[in-house]
């Protein structure tokens, strides 16, 4: 072994096969971007999810230093012993003091970020304090891994340069290693992650909700009258159908008799097919009399096959109970496992919504319920590919539609935002003045521009503090449009871009986004009761009447 290390020595001339210690230009470009890293973002965050965010953020600087160093000393620039000792003095000295002094002060950028989205300022000092802890263990883990892809790829190098010219030993070693991490990460770990999530959502599924019982009304999936078991229904399911209004709850509300709405809910284990669940979708609309009502809701479902009951629930008190409201399960798992595999959201969206338009046009005109459709976060991209991304498709093939959260790759939501109106900002965009598509954060915002709907009306709800609607790739080098001014509210002021590093913190609000209260992150409380009266209020229905629905859906 003694013996493999000289010659491998050898081969590399003066230099070690592997740094004892880091560069300086490495250690100055951690540093330098843990502090970066502790700058305000989108949403507050846990001091444990900081540090790990500062870790891998002080890594990705560690690496940028460490490759600038390499191309100076490449072209020359080789300072004397003096200034290198000079230079690893000051930052000896002012390193730690900068790390200290910005995670100190981080408190309170953090509670300037808290204060944005309507949360105490307050933070943990003791808590804080072990932020930069964490992530100096974490870009240890980061250093120490990179330090031994590089050993291996000598390695492999050195043993490849005996037979073949220093250039192809190079190019061959690097791809060997290249391929062997790959291979490992998605065939042993990510195989492996994915294996014990789907496990995990696989049983989450099979359960049931504390307090879900199996309904016995006829107009309800899942009850003895069904087409399809209790059982076939998903836990999503069972909630979803279980958690219709009572014609009681109903009358109350609206002060004369009330129908039993129809929900209508087909499960992942129903049928083998997407197409098979569609056309057992349809039967069961025909079975519970939904194609009578006074609306139909073709509801598209996130990955795990949820239903936000802020979305569903309003439509039945809107129309006392003479609604239907249709969704597929397509998949168990979470959506942020279900957006690695988009065509499936895609086809069930297609599906779904092919199957009952079909039916719903046979029906003599006069007759036919209004057909409005939802979609919420990876549900609203379903929605959209529904109609090829076409808002003409959208507008004229239904009456109505409301989409929560939508993603970064939603494409009829990038081609509005991108052809908005001069001056409107891209948080709360115009779009040909108003006329059937609108954006809001707000209630008022749906008055915004103050002037009449023209035809179908298409409702998106964005927060400006939502990541997974601002969340995008090209942050990674360009400055998003969100981060310019006019910002929204829930923006910090003090938030700046920064390439990479920006899109990294976002990234970790992801992971956030739903902690937060109402009206911030990807929290949209009852914000839909709102839009769903803008969109398709019944004869008669008044302002008034939201505020009302609005309290209750909010209580």
């Amino acid at each position: 072994m003694a013996r493999f290390g000289r010659r491998l020595k050898e081969h590399a001339g003066d230099r070690p096969v592997l740094r004892r210690w880091p560069s300086w230009g490495a250690v100055a470009g951690a540093v330098l971007f843990y502090y970066f890293s502790l700058t305000p973002s989108m949403l507050p965050r846990s001091w444990w999810l900081q540090g790990v965010e500062a870790g891998v953020t002080a890594a990705i600087g560690y690496g940028f230093g460490a490759l600038v160093g390499a191309i100076a000393r490449r072209l020359g620039a080789r300072p004397g012993p003096r200034v290198r000792r000079t230079a690893w003095a000051a930052l000896a000295v002012l390193g730690p003091v900068l790390v200290v002094a910005v995670t100190a002060w981080s408190v309170r950028w953090q509670g300037d970020v808290r204060r944005a989205v309507t949360l105490p300022p307050e933070v943990s000092w003791w808590r804080w304090s072990l932020v930069p802890v964490v992530a100096l263990l974490v870009l240890a883990l980061i250093v120490l891994v990179a330090r031994l892809l590089r050993l291996g790829t000598r390695i492999v190098v050195h043993a490849l340069d005996r037979v073949v010219p220093r250039p192809v030993a190079l190019g061959a070693g690097v791809a060997v290693v290249v391929f062997l991490v790959v291979g490992f990460v998605q065939g042993f770990l990510l195989s492996g992650v994915l294996d014990v999530v789907e496990s995990a959502a696989s049983l989450a599924d099979e359960g049931t909700t504390p307090g879900v019982v199996q309904p016995q009304l006829p107009t309800l999936s899942g009850s003895p009258a069904s087409l399809e078991s209790w059982q076939s229904l998903g836990s999503k399911g069972r909630d979803f159908v279980a958690g219709a209004a009572t014609r009681e709850e109903l009358s109350a509300f609206a002060g004369r008799p009330a129908m039993d709405p129809v929900r209508v809910y087909v499960g992942l284990r129903a049928a083998d097919t997407l197409q098979a669940r569609a056309d057992l979708a349809v039967a069961e609309l025909e079975r519970t009399g939904g194609f009578s009502r006074g609306i139909l809701a073709v509801m598209a479902t996130t990955g795990s096959g949820w239903i936000n009951r802020q979305a569903s629930d309003p439509l039945e008190y809107l129309y006392t109970g003479d609604s239907a409201m249709v969704a597929i399960q397509y998949s168990y798992l979470p959506s942020w496992v279900s957006v690695l595999t988009e065509d499936e959201a895609n086809d069930a969206g297609r599906a779904l919504f092919d199957a009952v338009h079909a039916r719903w046009a046979a029906l003599p005109e006069q007759t036919r319920p209004r057909l409005v459709v939802f979609g919420e976060s990876l549900g609203s991209f379903a929605t959209e590919k529904a109609f090829d991304g076409s808002l003409e498709r959208l507008t004229t093939e239904t009456d109505g539609a409301l989409l929560v959260g939508p993603t970064y790759d939603n494409p009829l939501w990038k081609r509005v935002t991108d052809d908005r109106e001069p001056g409107s900002p891209v948080w709360r965009p115009v779009f040909e003045d108003g006329r059937s598509v609108r954006f809001a954060q707000v209630p008022t915002d749906l008055d915004i521009p103050p002037r009449p709907w023209d035809g179908t009306r298409v409702v998106y709800l964005q927060n400006g503090s939502d990541p997974i609607v601002w969340w995008s790739p090209s942050m990674l080098l360009r400055e998003p449009q969100w981060l310019k001014d006019p910002r929204a509210e829930d923006i910090s002021p003090a938030m700046r871009w920064y390439p990479v590093v920006t899109f990294w913190q976002v990234v970790c609000d992801l992971m956030g986004a739903n902690d937060v209260p109402p009206g911030f992150g990807h929290r949209y409380g009852t914000l839909p009761t709102d839009a769903w009266a803008a969109i398709a209020a019944p004869p008669g229905w008044t302002a008034a009447d939201t505020e009302r629905l609005a309290a209750l859906m909010g209580s």
